[in-house]
């Protein structure tokens, strides 16, 4: 019951639907009381008390809604961002609680949590519980026309069945139980039928009441670039801190070298000539050694493999060399944009190379294909699994690169394996694939 509904036929939704329209309004009771211990705050906000409760009551509420964004999203396949506007940075003392106090009731989207507290059992009922209600009525229609409809008549009672009246000889007369069995089946199809198209007109309702509004979705935009501003620059910095080190620890190094033995040489020409060739000799492995250095520094900078042929040969190339056995799949018409391939390129040499070192894996799949304006690339491997975002695996740090073109990773690693990750990122293809002559 877990699956999305992006992902079901059309039989499954019919038969789905209506029992998780039931669940949503089902879960509507406890985010009732939430909103009534919230409304009761706001009621104390003319006094000190009020002012000290609201931010608790607002983190209660809003926790509460994000477990129903994620169950519309599951039940409805509309997703739902988090509508918030960033908070301040933490203050200390009575200033911090009335500056606190004071941006989340400033907030739109408090309000309008509120709102949807008061507001959706009542729209839930006339839409996404709607047919979960229907065939619960349908079925309770076909017990009346079994047996509880004569047990009514039998002890006496009067009852109504939509416009069929249950009384004493209920049970005996044919044309009222027919009459209840059609109308009992026509609520079960009904409800049925009317499954996917009432989650649907609920998923909107969730989408404009819970979702956010043009200033919180551009505050939010402007808080998701500050951040990855700031990954880009720490990256940056750190790929110049490592291009630095390398070449002074490498090929810089080996060029000194062979400065001071070229200098030892042209001194040593006329005096000791057989001391002079050993020197060239070694001052040419020396030269060999510093231009395989600068080549593997250009291809950790940018491979020439990729500037050439693009992302499907480069990691084509990079499986060549993997000590595992990679096997790549590459669907892309046209090239991505330099930058995205660049970043999406480093990003799959990186989950290789935590393939081999952490993951026990045997062998490794890569997936790349270009699909509604999105580059997704998809590694997955045979090993033990439990890989983690946290688990020091490095995973992190993909997601902050590719965070800066607005790319998303997604992680699924249950213990035993198999782990697949999964890179997007939005970009179009801006060249044809080229080779070179």
């Amino acid at each position: 019951m877990n699956e999305r509904p992006g992902s079901e036929t059309p039989w499954q939704r019919w038969i789905r639907a209506p029992w998780r329209g039931l669940g949503l309004w089902l879960l509507g009771i406890p985010a009732t009381f939430v909103g009534l211990w919230f409304i009761t705050v706001v009621s104390l906000i003319s006094g000190f008390v009020g002012i000290l409760l609201f931010p608790s009551a607002t983190m209660a509420l809003r926790k509460q809604l994000d477990v129903y964004r994620d169950r519309i999203e599951r039940c409805t396949g509309h997703r739902i961002e988090r509508p918030y506007l960033p908070e301040p940075a933490p203050e200390p003392g009575l200033k911090g609680s009335v500056r606190r106090f004071v941006t989340l009731a400033r907030d739109p989207a408090t309000w309008r949590d509120y709102l949807w507290v008061a507001a959706d059992p009542f729209v839930a009922l006339f839409t996404a519980a709607l047919p979960g209600l229907l065939i619960l009525y349908g079925l309770w229609g076909y017990a009346v026309a079994t047996f509880a409809g004569g047990m009514i008549g039998h002890y006496g009672g009067s009852d109504w069945y939509a416009y069929i009246h249950v009384t004493e000889g209920y049970g005996r007369d044919t044309g009222r139980v027919v009459s209840t069995a059609v109308v009992a089946t026509l609520c079960i199809a009904a409800g049925y039928l009317l499954g996917p198209t009432m989650m649907r007109v609920y998923g909107r309702w969730g989408e404009a009441v819970l979702g956010p509004t043009e200033k919180s979705r551009l505050a939010l935009r402007v808080r998701h670039l500050t951040e990855t501003r700031s990954d880009a620059v720490d990256a940056s910095a750190a790929e110049l801190r490592r291009i630095e080190r390398d070449l002074h620890d490498g090929a810089q190094a080996r060029l000194v070298a062979m400065g001071m033995s070229l200098g030892a040489i042209e001194h040593l020409l006329d005096k000791d000539p057989e001391k002079a060739r050993i020197l060239l000799a070694q001052t040419r492995e020396s030269s060999a050694k510093a231009l395989h250095e600068l080549r593997d520094l250009v291809r950790g900078i940018h491979p020439p493999v990729l500037a050439d042929r693009g992302i499907g040969d480069a990691v084509k190339a990079l499986a060549l060399d993997h000590p595992l056995h990679v096997e790549v799949a590459a669907d892309l018409p046209a090239r991505p944009e330099p930058p995205v391939e660049s970043a999406a390129y480093f990003a799959v040499s990186e989950i290789l190379t935590n393939a081999a070192k952490h993951s026990g894996a045997s062998r490794v799949w890569v997936d790349m294909r270009h699909e509604r304006g999105m580059l997704r690339i998809t590694v997955t491997d045979d090993g033990r699994g439990g890989a983690s975002l946290d688990g020091g695996t490095g995973l992190r740090g993909i997601e902050r690169r590719i965070g800066t073109f607005d790319g998303v990773l997604a992680l699924n690693s249950p213990v035993g394996g198999p782990t697949i990750v999964t890179l997007e990122l939005p970009c179009a293809l801006s060249s044809p694939k080229t080779s070179p002559s």
